[in-house]
C-alpha cells in the first residue's frame, strides 16, 4: 500500500535508472522505461525521485526493502504459529501424563533438539523444495522442540498443585484440566518463548535467502537483497547492502527486547 513501486515483488524494472543514488530524482519523459506495468504505464509521473536510489535493474530500493519487511514478519508470524499448535499440546500432555508418553515425547525432544537448527531447516527445505510455502514450513517445523520443552517444564511444575488436585477430585477430564486450567497460567512464559522464536525466525529466514534456498527470484527478501549486493560494501552503493542487514538488526533487537518485556512481567506475576 505504502511502496512507491505498487507493482507485483516491487519488480518494475527501468533499466534506464540503474544505480541511482539515494535521493535522486529522474525526469520520467526523458527515458526509456524497458518494462512498466499497468500501475506505471496509466499514470506515469513526470518526475519520479528514488529515496533509497535504484539498484542494478533500476527498481525503486525503498519498495524492495518495503515489500522484504513483509516477508519478514510473515515468515516469523506462521513460523511462530506453526511452532505453538506443535509444541504447546506435545509438552502439556507429556508433562501432564507422565509415563511412557512422557518417556517418547522426551526422546524426541532430545533427538530433535541434537540437530543444530539451520542444518535441520536446510534439510526439510531441500526435502519440500525451494519455495515462499516451504520456508514457512521448514522454519515452523524446527522451533517447536523449545515451545514443548518449557510448557513440558511447567506443566510438570503445576500439574501436582491444589487446584489441579482439586479438578481431578471434581471428575474435570484431563483435556479440559490441561486445555482450560494449566495453561491460561502458563500465558507469560508462552509470550516469551514465542518472541524470541520471532526473532530466530526472521534471522533463519535471512540466512537461508542469503544461501539461495529462501525466497525466490523475483521476491524481495532482506537476506536475498544483501546476498544481491554485498560485493557493492566496498564500492560507492555500499548501502544496497547495509540499509536490508540494519533492517534484520532492528527487527531482531525489537522483538528480543519484547521478550524480555514478557520475561520482567511474567516474574513479576
Amino acid at each position: 500500500m505504502w511502496r512507491p513501486d505498487p507493482s507485483r515483488h516491487a519488480n518494475d524494472q527501468h533499466l534506464a535508472w540503474s544505480m541511482l543514488d539515494p535521493g535522486s530524482t529522474v525526469s520520467a519523459a526523458s527515458n526509456e522505461i524497458t518494462e512498466g506495468t499497468a500501475a506505471f504505464e496509466q499514470d506515469q509521473p513526470s518526475s519520479r525521485t528514488f529515496i533509497l536510489g535504484t539498484d542494478r535493474f533500476g527498481r525503486d530500493y525503498l519498495s524492495r526493502v518495503v515489500a522484504g519487511s513483509g516477508l519478514s514478519l510473515a515468515v516469523g508470524l506462521v513460523a511462530v504459529l506453526l511452532s505453538l499448535l506443535i509444541g504447546i499440546p506435545l509438552g502439556a500432555f507429556a508433562g501432564y501424563l507422565g509415563g511412557t508418553f512422557d518417556a517418547v515425547v522426551s526422546w524426541l525432544l532430545q533427538v530433535v533438539w541434537s540437530i543444530p537448527t539451520l542444518l535441520l531447516v536446510l534439510a526439510l527445505t531441500l526435502a519440500f523444495g525451494k519455495g515462499f510455502e516451504q520456508v514457512f514450513l521448514a522454519i515452523g517445523l524446527s522451533m517447536w522442540v523449545e515451545v514443548a520443552r518449557v510448557v513440558r517444564g511447567q506443566v510438570i511444575a503445576l500439574r501436582n498443585v491444589e487446584w489441579v488436585e482439586a479438578g481431578r477430585v471434581l471428575g474435570l477430564s484431563t483435556p479440559r484440566i490441561v486445555l482450560l486450567h494449566i495453561l491460561p497460567n502458563l500465558t507469560g512464559p508462552i509470550a516469551v518463548i514465542a518472541s524470541a522464536n520471532f526473532a530466530a525466525a526472521i534471522l533463519i529466514e535471512a540466512g537461508l535467502s542469503f544461501m539461495g534456498v529462501g525466497a525466490q527470484i523475483p521476491m524481495p527478501s532482506w537476506g536475498n537483497l544483501i546476498r544481491d549486493h554485498y560485493g557493492a560494501i566496498l564500492t560507492g552503493h555500499a548501502h544496497l547492502a547495509l540499509i536490508p542487514g540494519a533492517c534484520i538488526v532492528s527487527l531482531v533487537l525489537a522483538f528480543n527486547a519484547l521478550s524480555n518485556a514478557f520475561a520482567r512481567h511474567a516474574s513479576q506475576r
